[in-house]
């Protein structure tokens, strides 16, 4: 199994997306890339802490490629968006990707390549070591199956989910 650590806006769309998956065995919704221990939600939310919203994504690469799981990455939000991701603004909100070795470096960084061509203008992600990680609270994880009726989830983690059954329909669970 490998594990990716990326950050794309807010957590709940990234969760609900990979969760549809195959070969996505676990999600976890969480904090990382910041200078304060043991974050809240609460915290998290004023951009003080310096952390990223992200989502660590564990997967089979025999089953699904590390690069679908990296496409599917700059697919899913507008990497040419600075500390945002549509209405939600602040470095908490950043595009990152959290390398664990040079290796995984590596991998990010063809991965950013590729979007950049498929991106019109500067894709701003950023390529971080990881660092400390925090679990998000637990009614963040799996946000969007536990509420498909709240306004977010219908308004933007949706259409996001819907965008990579189109895209990567090969690699969609069966419902």
């Amino acid at each position: 199994m490998t594990t990716f650590v990326l950050a794309g806006g807010c957590f709940w769309c990234l969760d609900a997306v990979y969760r549809t998956l195959q070969g996505v065995s676990d999600v976890v919704s969480g904090y990382t890339g910041g200078a304060v221990a043991d974050p809240s939600y609460e915290l998290v939310c004023t951009g003080a802490t310096g952390h990223a919203e992200a989502v660590k994504v564990v997967f089979d690469p025999e089953v699904i490629p590390a690069e679908v799981i990296l496409d599917v990455f700059f697919t899913l939000h507008d990497p040419r968006q600075l500390n945002r991701q549509g209405a939600d603004v602040g470095t908490q909100y950043r595009s990152a990707m959290f390398f664990t070795d040079e290796a995984q470096k590596a991998e990010f960084e063809a991965a950013r390549d590729r979007a950049s061509e498929y991106w019109e203008g500067n894709v701003v992600t950023t390529i971080e070591p990881l660092g400390d990680w925090y679990d998000a609270e637990e009614y963040h994880q799996d946000f969007f199956a536990k509420n498909p009726g709240q306004g977010y989830c219908l308004a933007v983690a949706l259409p996001k989910v819907n965008k990579i059954r189109k895209s990567y329909g090969k690699y969609v669970l069966a419902s």
